[in-house]
């Protein structure tokens, strides 16, 4: 794909996030949550079907997926990349000089698509980094685990064979928005937001991307990745 050809492929997909209603529409849809097209008409505050030609805008650019389930159809993120991409717009939108606004749970910790962002999310990764369990090609947001990172996360009980066989990026440095530094992302990401979840050590929200670590996080993420969270 040469330049003209990336311009040409890039600009309709940018046009369809560019739309305020459609951009409210993607944003809440970050958390990896399913959700009808009312509930979506109602948080861009367009009618039902305005918002059906909406998302049918984003279907048509691979940026949400529609599932039917009985009599009811579902949408979501068409696939984590979008979430990376909504994520770094974020970024990219900030003012400088870069001053946090993001509600204190919020920033803390919380998903992001299918994977732990925020605070908590950027110390995992630091600490996966100062560990020389996870390795950040140069010039790269590429990441790999090591042999000595791969025998920790499969001792931990995350199936790193899996998270390779995965039809997706396996690791990579995701550009956090509210802490401006990288948490991991891809697969691999997918998997520790699993173990968290699995091992009770966070209780998520039923209403927002909000990730709290209980008392038992608390002493797992200390033993086991040496984050002390508060």
């Amino acid at each position: 794909m040469n330049a003209f050809d990336a311009d040409a492929a890039a600009a309709p997909i940018a046009a369809a996030i560019g739309e305020p209603a459609r951009a409210r529409m993607l944003y809440c849809l970050i958390d990896g949550r399913a959700r009808t097209s009312t509930e979506l008409a109602i948080v861009a505050c367009v009618t039902p079907s305005t918002a059906s030609v909406h998302l049918q805008r984003l279907k048509a650019r691979r940026l949400v997926k529609v599932v039917a389930q009985g009599k009811h159809r579902y949408y979501t993120l068409d696939r984590p990349e979008v979430a990376s991409a909504l994520e770094a717009l974020n970024v990219v939108a900030g003012a400088e000089p870069f001053a946090p606004s993001t509600p204190h749970a919020l920033r803390a910790a919380r998903t992001c698509y299918d994977h732990v962002a925020g605070s908590l999310g950027v110390s995992l990764f630091d600490a996966c980094i100062t560990r020389g369990w996870l390795a950040r090609a140069r010039r790269s947001d590429i990441c790999d685990l090591t042999a000595t990172g791969a025998a920790a996360f499969e001792a931990m009980g995350v199936d790193v064979g899996a998270a390779r066989a995965a039809r997706r990026r396996f690791a990579f440095a995701c550009l956090d928005w509210s802490e401006r530094r990288p948490h991991l992302g891809g697969a691999l990401g997918a998997g520790v937001l699993r173990l968290l979840t699995r091992r009770k050590w966070i209780d998520q929200d039923l209403d927002s991307r909000v990730l709290r670590v209980n008392a038992a996080g608390r002493a797992g993420l200390r033993e086991r990745f040496g984050v002390a969270v508060r």
